[in-house]
């Protein structure tokens, strides 16, 4: 089980799953976008219709990519940021470059 969390958390496996949730949801709002777009080029009559290619499609599927984005964002990406935080937390600090470059510079002049 410690081996399955270890995979689940330190590799790139929810990385991967939220670009590709994300991607495939941006991928929508621009394929609404292109369709209403090209849509606007032959007549402007059809802008606010129920057809495809209306700009209330574009702002339907805009509207779905934020509000699952912000799902994304809360139920997956905070929960795993807490839970890598504690399980696999990061190495302590060392000493900044300032330091390390004084302690070097006194170390040459001390020889």
């Amino acid at each position: 089980m410690s081996g399955f969390k270890k995979f689940l958390l330190q590799g790139n496996l929810v990385e991967v799953a939220i670009a590709f949730v994300i991607g495939a949801a941006f991928g929508t709002v621009v394929t609404s976008f292109v369709t209403w777009f090209t849509a606007q080029i032959p007549s402007a009559d059809k802008v606010f219709s129920g057809k495809e290619g209306s700009f209330g499609a574009f702002l339907n599927a805009l509207i779905a990519f934020v509000i699952l984005a912000a799902v994304v964002y809360f139920f997956v990406v905070v929960p795993y940021t807490k839970a890598k935080e504690r399980f696999f937390p990061g190495p302590p600090p060392g000493p900044s470059e300032v330091e390390l470059l004084t302690q070097i510079r006194d170390a040459l002049q001390n020889r």
